[in-house]
């Protein structure tokens, strides 16, 4: 009887004991993890709107540069589209140099000099080491009068899909959750989640699923359209994880 008690004391302590190293593991994996999707966002500054600034090794690239501050000077600058949230002369202005290359769509290509480059929806290049793919960006759902999308198909909107020290990063746009999305695997995605012209947070959150990043981070709010509640919400519902950076002004 002794020895039986002794020999079931020892399996509750061998069991508390497995479980507390099991639990310790899984915290530490998890602890790891997000560490790793930390990282992979320690260089991507939100500035606003759908503007980001990511320094890389060799590079510092901007997205849709918007009612900025002066900045470190940008080696490359990627535009969207033509609407004047995006594509600001006065903005691009303030960190832009002589040797600052823009790529962006025809419409928007218009509103600047010097070394800018056209893409389409499909395209791809290289450009200061960063590799750069433009993909489709419009609205499905969204109307500014019946049967008249905000971002039409056919404007040929674009977001890109960028590769900056490994990192692959995609910026999705003006969009609404388009089939184009499906199984890109990005490390980051940056998703606009304010609706009206854009996504919905729940929108996002399906649009997120499809895409599967390790981490996607929603953008598209303040600046008079939607709100940091919008982020909130999406980061609440999805089922990928989500970080909401820190507005940098």
């Amino acid at each position: 009887m002794h020895r039986g008690r002794f020999f079931g004391k020892g399996l509750v302590i061998g069991a508390a004991v497995f479980s507390a190293c099991l639990l310790s593991t899984v915290c530490a994996v998890r602890a790891a993890e997000a560490e790793d999707v930390r990282s992979l966002v320690a260089k991507i500054h939100w500035l606003g709107h759908d503007s980001f600034r990511i320094d890389g090794k060799d590079v510092v690239l901007y997205i849709d540069p918007y009612h900025i501050k002066e900045g470190p000077m940008a080696d490359l600058i990627l535009i969207t589209h033509d609407h004047g949230d995006h594509a600001s002369p006065a903005d691009v202005a303030k960190i832009r140099s002589q040797n600052t290359v823009i790529v962006t769509i025809a419409a928007a290509a218009q509103k600047f000099s010097g070394d800018v480059r056209s893409v389409k929806p499909g395209d791809t290049l290289t450009v200061k080491g960063v590799d750069v793919r433009a993909l489709p960006a419009y609205n499905l759902t969204k109307f500014r009068s019946p049967g008249i999308p905000y971002h039409p198909k056919e404007a040929g909107h674009v977001g890109f899909l960028i590769t900056v020290d490994g990192v692959r990063i995609y910026h999705a746009g003006d969009t609404d959750h388009i089939p184009e999305m499906e199984g890109l695997a990005p490390d980051v995605a940056l998703l606009p989640v304010s609706g009206t012209y854009v996504m919905t947070p729940e929108e996002a959150v399906k649009a997120a699923a499809a895409i599967g990043p390790k981490v996607a981070v929603p953008m598209h709010v303040g600046e008079g359209i939607g709100s940091l509640d919008d982020a909130a919400r999406f980061r609440h519902m999805a089922t990928v994880p989500v970080i909401v950076l820190p507005i940098e002004k």
